[in-house]
């Protein structure tokens, strides 16, 4: 395996299952420390345990996006043990899918808060130490709902205001050696998708089947897809590609 981010530390919120799991792995596997923060206790510990047990070095915390002294003190953690933070990975996130008129006010600003609020206060958190560093790549998890989806108004608006926030850090954070890119997934097997499948009341192998009819490729994606492209962005040699949003669903998503 190339161990092209040897060396590096690596930043991932909500890390602990599906798409944030598959990255934390794909960084590990090729070399880096990876830090992880999650709400989820249960599985979080269970990452952690499973990834001491293949030899790799992970920093795991019990930590909420949304509350900045929290995100704030985990990465001076990070930092203070491994000397630096390299890339940061904005993964965190939640789904209260519902028609806009029966979206409650919790529904939408818990959505808010997670996605928006969360990858500021990750970012915000980070970027002092990658200026100080003059190196960062910083990749935020979009999706197609942000070009609009059905049931979706709350998670449709957090991921399109993730490609704005995206494209302004590049403009803002360029000049010390920063990039930020942000990854749009399509249809993922994932916890987040058995979840929509229960919304809609239908198994997940037919929402599976139902997806895949619409996919060029002609089969569903993997949260390893989406690693793949957040490694691409997190690459040292990836200097030049910047406030970007590449949309991995199989398919042209425009």
């Amino acid at each position: 395996m190339n161990k092209r981010f040897e060396g590096k530390v690596a930043f991932i919120t909500g890390g602990s299952r599906g798409i944030g799991k598959a990255v934390l792995e794909q960084f590990a596997e090729e070399g880096a420390i990876v830090a992880v923060i999650d709400v989820n206790e249960e599985a979080l510990v269970s990452t952690a345990n499973e990834f001491k047990e293949k030899g790799y070095t992970i920093y795991a915390k019990v930590a909420s996006v949304v509350d900045s002294e929290q995100v704030k003190a985990a990465v001076k953690e990070v930092y203070d043990l491994y000397g630096s933070v390299d890339i940061l990975v904005n993964n965190a996130g939640v789904i209260r899918d519902n028609l806009l008129f029966k979206m409650t006010d919790s529904d939408w600003q818990t959505v808010m808060d997670v996605h928006l609020k969360g990858a500021f206060n990750a970012t915000q958190a980070v970027q002092e130490y990658m200026v100080q560093n003059k190196y960062g790549r910083i990749i935020n998890i979009s999706s197609t709902s942000a070009l609009g989806n059905r049931g979706q108004a709350n998670y449709a608006t957090a991921k399109a205001g993730l490609q704005g926030f995206t494209k302004t850090l590049a403009i803002e954070l360029g000049k010390f050696g920063i990039t930020a890119n942000a990854v749009a997934p399509g249809f993922i097997e994932s916890d987040m998708t058995k979840e929509t499948a229960r919304r809609i009341g239908i198994s997940f192998d037919e929402l599976v089947s139902a997806s895949v009819a619409n996919i060029p490729v002609g089969r569903s994606g993997r949260p390893a897809d989406i690693a793949n492209a957040v490694a691409f962005f997190a690459d040292e040699k990836s200097s030049f590609v910047n406030g970007q949003v590449i949309y991995v669903a199989g398919g042209p998503k425009t």
